[in-house]
């Protein structure tokens, strides 16, 4: 909807509400934001109703807090705001009608001034290794990904089940690894869409392999710290026992180092668990993959990241992805080694899934085993994690890429 329409609806709303003296003030108004040519799109998680019915509230992009409020200013008694928590996060219901608990009467109001946003699947692939790469498609026609990931028993049955969401629709830290920061940033994804992806899958989840998800990893398309609010309070959504109860210590969120929020994350005791994509153990081969470290380098992380463990008392995890002849030497090992004392923390190699147009490439396994044999002479915590759906675009970012998404905001400098 462009601005002259924007206007002209308010205008006739105004007249229509009895408050014709207000009506050019709200065409001056438009005119001086028509001026000074306001943003399109803007980031704010807002933009995923802008093409939603007008004049009613989305329920899921409101905070538990803001949905008890959004209740209490319509006279409603506070257990009504659980109903409608549970009917849209636990069972996934959209239509007020079907909210059986709820009077006629609220039902009816309901429908005339709200509704329950969603996101709705545009694609999917399934791996031979079981993995599910999934493609939504949001309210205003942007795509973002999340993959289910499978570990089984030795019987073939499913032991863990870790669905890993997205936060925003791109990013804008420009990883040169990363399939996702080719897009730049469009905008923040709102609590609700988060965890509509989390509640979609678990669906699936139950339906393919008889049991829900286990596990949630922050580390999809964008960056979660970067949308600090939308993600905490959707981690806190998917714990509450009205929703999926999940426990916060299934729950991994990860960053590429943004320290205010790392200790902001202490400062607050959020409950899930940490972890940083470090990638590189040095300033100099961190500067040359990801351009955040250049104003942020691993003298502020540390930093962080003590603070964060002495408040928290929580080890970390550190994500390393291994790449060819790049950060794969004896040296880089000692290095990540030293970094692995900051505080008590892990470390997880991942091997690399290869992005088309990207140098960089997954290691060789017999470097993989000279890097372990490294780490180990250390005596450092790590593991391997295998590179999964490889027969699918289960990277970060491949499949939206793959279907033409749009250009955002970015930090890196080509």
């Amino acid at each position: 909807m462009i601005q002259g329409d924007v206007s002209l609806a308010f205008e006739l709303r105004l007249r229509a509400e009895g408050s014709p003296a207000l009506v050019p003030r709200i065409s001056l108004l438009f005119c001086i934001l028509s001026a000074m040519k306001i943003s399109e799109t803007p980031l704010s998680p807002a933009t995923a109703t802008d093409e939603l019915p007008a004049l009613k509230t989305n329920l899921k992009t409101l905070s538990r807090a803001q949905l008890s409020d959004f209740c209490r200013e319509r006279g409603l008694k506070r257990f009504r705001a659980d109903q409608l928590f549970q009917w849209m996060y636990q069972k996934d219901v959209r239509d007020f009608h079907e909210m059986t608990n709820l009077p006629k009467t609220l039902r009816d109001e309901l429908t005339e001034t709200a509704l329950v946003g969603t996101i709705d699947p545009a694609s999917q692939q399934r791996s031979a290794d079981g993995t599910i790469k999934f493609l939504f498609r949001l309210a205003d026609g942007h795509k973002v990904e999340a993959v289910l990931i499978p570990d089984f028993e030795d019987d073939g049955s499913a032991k863990r089940l870790t669905v890993c969401v997205s936060s925003q629709v791109g990013c804008v830290f420009g990883c040169s690894f990363c399939a996702t920061g080719k897009m730049g940033l469009l905008r923040n994804l709102s609590p609700g869409e988060i965890v509509d992806q989390v509640v979609k899958i678990n669906t699936v989840s139950e339906e393919t392999y008889g049991k829900g998800i286990t596990n949630i990893v922050y580390m999809g398309m964008g960056e979660p710290l970067h949308n600090y609010s939308a993600v905490t309070e959707s981690a806190a959504i998917i714990c509450d026992e009205k929703s999926l109860g999940l426990s916060p210590k299934r729950i991994t969120v990860s960053t590429v180092g943004l320290t205010k929020q790392i200790q902001k994350l202490a400062d607050e005791q959020q409950p899930f668990r940490l972890a940083i994509s470090l990638h590189a153990a040095s300033d100099e081969k961190r500067d040359k993959i990801m351009p955040i470290n250049s104003s942020l380098n691993l003298k502020a992380l540390k930093d962080a990241v003590q603070y964060y463990h002495q408040k928290t008392e929580m080890p970390v995890t550190y994500e390393y992805l291994l790449f060819d002849q790049f950060n794969d030497t004896a040296e880089d090992a000692k290095r990540l080694a030293r970094i692995s004392k900051w505080a008590p923390s892990k470390i997880n190699i991942i091997m690399y899934n290869n992005v088309a147009g990207v140098e960089l490439l997954r290691a060789r396994e017999e470097r993989l085993d000279a890097f372990m044999r490294a780490l180990r002479d250390q005596h450092v915590r790590a593991t391997v994690r295998r590179s999964r759906g490889d027969d699918i675009d289960a990277g970060c970012g491949q499949l939206a890429i793959r279907e033409g998404a749009p250009k955002g905001k970015t930090i890196r400098k080509d």
